[in-house]
């Protein structure tokens, strides 16, 4: 009894984890019912998908580890002054960086230090507000890399699009969303009076916190706290500042295998080298620098692409609902898409729709718009959340209703352009 007890207990943690998972292994085993294993199951997966999605993770795991984004962030922090100038800062912050290092890393590593630098304003509002622009920007900036996030690189390598081809296609939804974000910030982004008057009598207290030229208090928060921010969200505390004594530098020399590693993978992204030489390399380096970027690969994420590529194969062989499934998403991929993301969440939608239909530049519009919307549209968008969860839990309800109004906002606009185009 005791036994039975602890597996169910240990099933329904995998399931609370990691439920799109947990339901892409029930829908693949369903499948195979339906289609039992052959031969055939040997192509269904996207080896290269999952070798660059293994090869880019690992990337940046050691570089995280090493706090290269950490010192980033602690620069960019130490220069700005006012609340709006820090939520414009981190948000652009989350934009940028999001198209290279994707959108999981970008939130995982900045939405932590954000909320620190945040805490002395006394304001959870402009937290919820700050945070929440910075989770949109982050979803946002990644469609425009085949590399910003895992539907763009499974899109890409499946669709065999140039990578020029990618770039004018997203580049407009891109660019509409920088003005968005900047605009939003620029009218919204200010803080209540109460809170002004706080940050100035901690000033006067001799509080290391500042008042920019608009009254508004200075975050005297740096980002040197990287690895403690990580840690302590891994074990749900919160998050404690640290100092720039002890937060020092990575070397060149530890950060040159794999800034050189990641250079390697764009090139393997365009297609110019061999996914596999990649892979190979990337297990070496790790080995070689940072054994324990290996722990830090999320290989949920590349268990649920191979779940869904199981079934959506399978599917694809049962006639009657491979056609129909077809017949459905023809000449609506780009709407479809959309919902289906804010339902299966878009990695999944995107997999899923990319078996039915050839129109993948459709996909690949309507999967990254398909982010915004609901908090499961992108897996990414929870991270925040459970990062506004631990420092701030009475902010919770707060946070869920700014984060849904402005992701429908956000996506009711971009759908609109999305419209626009598709007639031109």
């Amino acid at each position: 009894m005791d036994a039975f007890m602890r597996f169910a207990l240990n099933v329904r943690e995998i399931v609370r984890k990691d439920p799109v998972l947990v339901v892409a292994i029930v829908l693949a085993i369903i499948s195979c019912a339906a289609v039992p294993p052959d031969a055939a199951y040997a192509e269904y997966v996207d080896l290269r998908t999952i070798g660059m999605l293994f090869s880019l993770m690992t990337i940046m795991a050691g570089l995280s580890r090493l706090g290269v984004f950490r010192i980033a962030c602690r620069h960019l922090l130490s220069a700005v002054r006012g609340p709006r100038r820090l939520a414009l800062a981190l948000t652009l912050l989350a934009f940028f960086s999001s198209m290279l290092i994707t959108n999981d890393v970008a939130l995982v590593t900045f939405v932590p230090f954000a909320l620190l630098a945040l805490r002395t304003l006394d304001s959870p509002r402009h937290a919820c507000f700050t945070v929440v622009m910075m989770t949109i920007a982050a979803n946002l900036g990644s469609m425009l890399t085949p590399i910003g996030n895992p539907q763009n690189l499974y899109l890409y390598s499946t669709s065999h699009m140039a990578l020029t081809d990618f770039l004018l296609l997203m580049l407009p939804y891109a660019a509409a969303a920088l003005v968005l974000l900047v605009g939003a910030i620029a009218f919204f982004g200010r803080i209540p009076e109460h809170a002004k008057e706080k940050a100035a009598r901690s000033v006067d207290a001799g509080n290391p916190a500042s008042s920019s030229e608009d009254g508004s208090a200075d975050s005297p928060a740096t980002c040197g706290e990287a690895d403690n921010a990580a840690s302590a969200a891994d074990a749900n505390e919160t998050p404690q500042l640290a100092s720039d004594a002890d937060d020092p530098a990575p070397s060149p020399l530890r950060v040159l295998p794999w800034a050189a590693l990641f250079v390697l993978a764009l090139l393997s992204v365009a297609h110019i080298l061999p996914y596999q030489a990649i892979v190979a390399v990337t297990i070496v380096v790790a080995l070689v620098a940072d054994r324990r970027a290996l722990l830090h690969v999320d290989y949920a994420l590349l268990f649920t692409f191979i779940a869904f590529f199981v079934f959506v194969g399978n599917v694809g062989r049962i006639e009657v609902v491979s056609a129909a499934l077809a017949q459905l998403i023809d000449g609506h991929e780009l709407a479809v898409s959309v919902i289906a993301s804010q339902v299966l969440s878009n990695v999944p939608a995107a997999i899923l729709l990319s078996g039915f239909t050839s129109n993948f530049a459709a996909l690949i519009v309507g999967t990254n718009l398909g982010g915004l919307g609901t908090l499961i549209a992108s897996m990414a968008s929870l991270i925040s959340y459970k990062q506004v969860a631990l420092v701030l839990p009475r902010e919770k309800g707060r946070y869920f209703m700014l984060f849904t109004v402005w992701n429908i906002a956000f996506l009711a606009v971009l759908a609109v352009l999305a419209a626009v185009l598709e007639v031109l």
